[in-house]
This record gives C-alpha cells, sequence and structure tokens, in this order.
C-alpha cells in the first residue's frame, strides 16, 4: 500500500508505523522491537536459611517472572554484530531486601559495577565466570556503602552473595546492542542500519533457538520469541 503514496502521506505512514511499533528510529536506520513469552510456571518460595529478621522466612523465586498473558521478565535479547549505542555504561547492583536489584542487567565491556547494599548486615556481592572464576567478590558490611569494580570481557556474569546462597544475579557484557525485556516482555533495539542480522535470548533458566531478523530501513519490525 505503501508504494500508492507519495509525498507527505508516506512520511505520515511511516510516522504512523514508527510510533506503533515503540522504536524509535534515525533516518537511514530501522528497529526491532518484540516480546518474549514463556509458558507460565509455579515456582515454590525459597526458604530462608540466615538472617530472617531482615530477609524474612522465605523469598518468592524470581528465576523465572511469567505475568498473566506469558510475558517474560528478565530475557536479554541481542542483535549480533550492530554495536552497542554510546552510554555512560555503568551500572549499579544492589542488596536489597536479601535478593539482588536489578537481577538482570547489560553493560558493555570495561564499564564499571557499583555494588552497594540497603540491607542492615553483611551482604557480598561476588562476580563470576560460568566455569566459576572469581572475577571479583566485594564485602558490603553495612547500608549505603558502594564499591566498584570492572568488567572487562564479554560473557554472562553470574552475581552472588557468599552469606545468602539463594541470592542470584546475571550480567550481560557485550558490545553488541541488547535490552532486557520488562513485566511486560517487551524489548526495543531502535536505530539499527539496514541488513540481515542475528537476534539470540538469553535467560537463566529457559532457552530459545536464534533466528535471522531483517531490518529495513524507516520499517521496524515487530518479533515474538517464545522460550521453553
Amino acid at each position: 500500500m505503501s508504494g500508492l503514496l507519495s509525498g507527505r502521506l508516506v512520511a505520515g505512514a511511516v510516522a504512523a508505523v514508527l510510533a506503533t511499533a515503540g522504536a524509535g528510529t534515525a533516518q537511514g536506520t530501522g528497529g526491532v522491537t518484540g516480546v518474549v513469552s514463556a509458558a507460565p510456571v509455579k515456582l515454590a518460595p525459597i526458604r530462608v536459611t540466615i538472617d530472617p529478621r531482615v530477609c524474612g522466612d522465605e523469598l518468592p523465586d524470581e528465576s523465572i517472572l511469567v505475568g498473566a498473558t506469558g510475558a517474560l521478565a528478565n530475557a536479554v535479547v541481542t542483535l549480533v554484530g550492530v554495536t552497542a549505542r554510546p552510554n555512560a555504561g555503568d551500572i549499579t547492583i544492589v542488596n536489597e531486601g536479601c535478593r539482588f536489584v536489578p537481577r538482570v542487567q547489560v553493560v558493555r565491556p570495561k564499564a564499571l559495577v557499583h555494588a552497594t547494599s540497603s540491607d542492615p548486615m553483611l551482604h557480598t556481592t561476588q562476580a563470576l565466570t560460568p566455569s566459576g572464576e572469581t572475577l571479583f567478590n566485594l564485602a558490603l558490611p553495612v547500608p549505603g556503602i558502594n564499591i566498584a569494580r570492572p568488567l572487562n570481557d564479554p560473557g554472562v556474569v553470574h552475581v552472588a552473595c557468599n552469606i545468602h546462597q539463594w541470592m542470584r544475579g546475571w550480567v550481560i557484557v557485550t558490545d553488541d546492542e541488547a535490552a532486557v525485556t520488562g513485566p511486560d516482555g517487551r524489548f526495543t533495539l531502535p536505530n539499527v542500519p539496514p541488513g540481515t542480522y542475528e537476534l539470540r535470548v538469553w535467560h537463566e533458566a529457559l532457552e530459545a533457538a536464534p533466528r535471522k531478523v531483517t531490518v529495513v530501513a524507516g520499517k521496524p519490525i515487530d518479533v515474538v520469541v517464545q522460550m521453553k
């Protein structure tokens, strides 16, 4: 239908598509938006074994967060080969209520990770590679303390607390454009140069096969990913 339009009508149609897709695109680029979903699952609560005065007797298992419509939070969507947008780069991991907040984050290599706590007891923030190598291990004995360390190499970093063994967090270190899905399961990867790319989705407990997506200038595409 767009071939029948011209001039002002074409511009208006493209603007409407951009507004509907929710992905801002610069002139000459496109965008990828979408939603990641999974089957609803009921997980047993985590039994607290230390510091119940602060942590409570149990905590929800947040390893798989699926909404009523199947929307999956905390999935990381990466467009391989598209360089991430410039930004400040640093992130903060907060020990809050005996949980890591946010649970999942994305950062570029060599960015700083700030570890802090709002809980009135000792926590540690330990960063580990998939093979179990410790990248750093920071003790946070009092609320408000802030210690920063870099994450230099691309990859998946597991965040743990030596004191409270149930605590889990994740940092995906990558130079590629990536986004973390929110509670609505949606993601936005804007201002992507035209071309065909591999789209990968990571989740701490679920899997999905990579897929190819083709980006056309001025025409954001919408992708649906079902994880298993």
